[in-house]
């Protein structure tokens, strides 16, 4: 008897080892097999293009303090009045035309390289948060240290297919200086794909001379090594920061990734089809000026369009309209034909409770549905983006890691027809020990990681621990077994030179 139950828990334990060793396994970004979802027509999405055009024809762009762009715009055939800039009809689209319809974003580790664009789904965390919250410190402000385990929590996360970018605000830092430690942090602490600095253009530049050390000169000269992120000031309006910083990216055929930010109803109309006409129509402004700089640069159509409370002005998230915005933008993308990045994991809550949750999931479920390409804010955001959240994180990336099942469709091969099971199984008979059965049931299902199936008594005898204490944990455990990945040494050095030299060229600032 001890012999045989001696064997039995080691096979357990055998089993248990081989399933741990297939979930951190990962695929380096998601395809697709599931057709997008549709909320309009073919006539209703040509109607907003016509609109958005009449748009740029009529109101035009307005350029902030960037005399250069307005030239630019000039000279490939805009109308330009003082810093007005307008488009005749179609010049915009006719100059999108020369961008990929998708692109490959390299990695340092090539295992870990990304192609952006349909069917691929690329997840990154979320962006820009100024604080940061964890179950022990509550809620403070963020510091290079929280970025550095952030950069170090992506790379322990398959379902994380991309570094991401200002994965939180470093405040412990001076404003002009601190692009240089997070640029280098992504380079250092993970080997994914990652993004650079926007603040300025100056910085934006840092960000090229640092990845020309990392790749070669001649590697980034043909191939994407960033996909950087350029805002507009909407409505219809573009800064000289923004477009300076694209400029910068689009000449060095880098990726720009190209989104208005409006909440509908304080910077847009407060209807679906008027907030998705300016978007197109700013989005458009911004893709097309990368093209006039660099025909072919790689650039993907951003939307991030959420909603306000009319009563408090407040953004709110997960609400109905955002969701059918998103499901819009993504069909005009794909007909501009070029990839497309929205939603996320977002919420207003502060923590993350039940509101969190249901937020969260009526604009993830959207995103994974409507095809987006690129996903900024998968994991961590918490309160309107303003917090990064350690134990949001953890929960949000568990709910990414069960897209790929989701977007792989329905297996109709052999197996997953079943036919020898389902014609070799007695009436009446459960399939739990069927051989069919018994060959798939360490794959069969998704299991999530944070979730708790386990019987009432087994929940209390374990702690009766809350999600939000399991993925404390959980992050710490990550953080306990992080290993950082090889960088070349002589590499490393200069550009840690690099980063000493341009920090001493130039005095600390606050802006």
């Amino acid at each position: 008897m001890e012999q045989s139950a001696g064997r039995r828990s080691g096979g357990r334990a055998a089993r248990q080892a081989a399933r741990a060793a297939r979930a951190i396994e990962s695929v380096p970004f998601l395809t697709r097999r599931l057709e997008p979802y549709q909320v309009l027509s073919l006539e209703g999405l040509e109607m907003i293009e016509h609109n958005a055009d009449m748009l740029l024809e009529t109101v035009g762009v307005e350029i902030g303090n960037y005399p250069e762009a307005v030239r630019i715009f000039a000279e490939q055939g805009c109308d330009v009045e003082g810093t007005r800039v307008r488009f005749p009809r179609g010049l915009a689209r006719s100059v999108i035309a020369t961008a990929p319809s998708s692109f490959v974003q390299h990695a340092r580790n090539p295992a870990h390289t990304v192609t952006i664009g349909d069917p691929h789904i690329v997840f990154a965390p979320a962006y820009g948060s100024p604080f940061v919250r964890d179950l022990d410190g509550g809620r403070r402000y963020a510091t290079i240290a929280d970025f550095i385990n952030f950069a170090k929590l992506t790379q322990m996360t398959p379902a994380l297919h991309h570094g991401g970018g200002t994965l939180c605000e470093p405040v412990d830092l001076p404003v002009n200086k601190r692009h240089l430690d997070m640029v280098f942090s992504h380079i250092r602490f993970h080997d994914k794909p990652f993004m650079g600095s926007v603040t300025a253009p100056e910085r934006a530049q840092d960000t090229v001379d640092m990845v020309k050390v990392l790749f070669g000169e001649d590697f980034i000269a043909n191939n994407a090594v960033l996909l950087s992120l350029a805002n507009a000031n909407s409505p219809m309006s573009w800064d000289y920061n923004m477009l300076g910083s694209a400029k910068v990216y689009a000449e060095n055929n880098q990726a720009c990734l190209i989104t208005p930010f409006i909440l509908a109803g304080a910077m847009a109309p407060v209807t679906v089809a008027g907030t998705a006409t300016q978007t197109l129509a700013e989005a458009m402004a911004g893709m097309a000026f990368c093209q006039m700089v660099m025909p072919g640069a790689p650039v993907v159509f951003g939307s991030f369009a959420s909603s306000i409370s009319m009563q408090s002005g407040a953004p709110t998230f997960g609400t109905p309209e955002p969701a059918m915005m998103l499901f819009v933008m993504a069909a005009l993308a794909r007909r501009l034909k070029v990839p497309f990045r929205s939603g996320g994991n977002l919420t207003a809550s502060k923590i993350p409770d039940y509101q969190a949750a249901y937020e969260s999931a009526a604009t993830f479920l959207p995103t994974v549905l409507a095809g987006v390409n690129f996903v900024l804010h998968t994991a961590g955001w918490l309160e309107g983006g303003l917090t990064m959240g350690y134990e949001k994180f953890m929960l949000d990336a568990d709910q990414a890691s069960m897209v790929e099942a989701m977007v792989g469709g329905v297996d109709t091969s052999d197996n997953g027809q079943a036919i020898d099971a389902l014609i070799g199984n007695p009436p009446g008979q459960h399939f739990l020990g069927n051989p069919h059965t018994l060959a798939n049931f360490e794959t069969a299902f998704w299991r999530s990681r944070l979730a708790d199936n386990n019987s009432l008594e087994q929940w209390e005898e374990a702690g009766s621990e809350d999600s939000i204490s399991r993925a404390n944990r959980s992050w710490k455990r990550l953080l306990d077994q992080y290993e950082k990945p090889p960088l070349d040494e002589a590499k490393e050095a200069e550009i840690t030179e690099w980063v000493d030299r341009r920090k001493a060229s130039f005095p600390d600032s606050d802006v």
